[in-house]
């Protein structure tokens, strides 16, 4: 499993704008990190997951979408395994 997750995160990390990467299991320990992704902001990334969730229970599981002025993160929990996409915002 943990080759295919990381050649999962190599071709996600080689996508336009991405700058960063990770996944985390159920109970936000990091299990792999890549690029300017931080292992220690697993667990953070999980319980915002784990809190959206809430918002709708009986809704599949959302994309949560953090922006700033020039980051994006994309945040998404499958099953027990949480994902994290960081990207370069476009400015228009």
């Amino acid at each position: 499993m943990e080759k295919s997750l990381e050649s999962c995160l190599h071709e996600i990390q080689n996508s336009d704008d991405v700058t960063g990467c990770l996944v985390a299991d159920k109970h936000g320990l990091c299990l792999t990190a890549m690029g300017n992704a931080k292992p220690e902001n697993t667990g953070i990334i999980s319980a915002f997951a784990k809190q959206a969730a809430k918002l709708e229970p009986t809704a599949d599981m959302p994309v949560i979408l953090l922006e700033s002025d020039n980051r994006k993160c994309l945040i998404k929990q499958t099953g027990n395994i949480t994902g994290a996409v960081f990207k370069c915002s476009q400015l228009s």
